[in-house]
């Protein structure tokens, strides 16, 4: 941590007051407590919005599952959230079964599989535990979650809905789940639901690089880079 704050003081040369402030304001609320998971969303802007909803509500992880789609983000609806949250790309190849490699790496994280769901046997947000890690799938726009994950998840969440319509679009009903939950974890005492310190300079870092103009010629002015 120690090299990583000698190197941030170095970039901060390069970077406005403002610039530095921002972080730190976005830094507070920042967050691995929750995560996201997208299964197969091939529409760009679900795709876009999702990322972009990720950034505002301070999801630092994304997790893009990739079995017969591609995950395309539009910048122009993304307007650069994915230059600050971090994606994680499930692919074929390497990974001979995508859905499966991503539940398997998130189960290692510490992470709850919450499927989302409209069907009435669902829990509802109200009754949601924010105590524990969770990891929240949305699945495809029209076949919706895989089987796969239906049946490996530990439990099912719905957002009530009260028109004719069944469901929600996947970016909106992303949106609606997180920030209902994110909002009741900001009031949360006893969760520890921020970055680790260690965490915080590794995004500061990374953030300042993303932020510098030829950063990679500044870099190598720096001593010990």
């Amino acid at each position: 941590m120690e090299n990583q704050q000698q190197l941030y003081a170095y970039l901060c040369g390069f970077l406005s007051e403002q610039r530095q402030q921002r972080f730190e304001e976005v830094l507070k609320y920042r967050t691995r407590h929750f995560t996201v998971v997208v299964e197969d969303v091939y529409q760009e802007q679900n795709a876009s919005a999702l990322i972009r909803s990720c950034d505002c509500l301070g999801i630092q992880d994304a997790h893009i599952v990739e079995q017969g789609n591609e995950y395309k983000v539009a910048r122009s609806i993304a307007r650069g959230a994915e230059k600050w949250v971090d994606l994680h790309y499930y692919r074929q190849p390497p990974h001979s079964n995508s859905t499966r490699a991503c539940l398997d790496t998130l189960r290692q994280q510490g992470y709850r599989i919450i499927a989302t769901s409209p069907h009435q046997e669902a829990n509802g947000l109200a009754t949601f535990d924010i105590r524990e890690r969770a990891a929240f799938f949305f699945g495809h726009e029209k076949k919706g979650l895989s089987e796969e994950v239906m049946e490996q998840a530990d439990q099912l969440i719905t957002i009530p809905s009260f028109g004719f319509t069944e469901s929600y679009n996947v970016s909106v009903a992303m949106a609606l789940l997180l920030y209902d939950l994110v909002n009741r974890l900001h009031q949360t005492v006893d969760v520890c639901w921020q970055l680790s310190e260690t965490e915080k300079w590794e995004k500061r870092v990374e953030w300042a690089k993303k932020s510098i103009l030829n950063i990679e010629k500044i870099l190598k002015r720096y001593p010990s880079y």
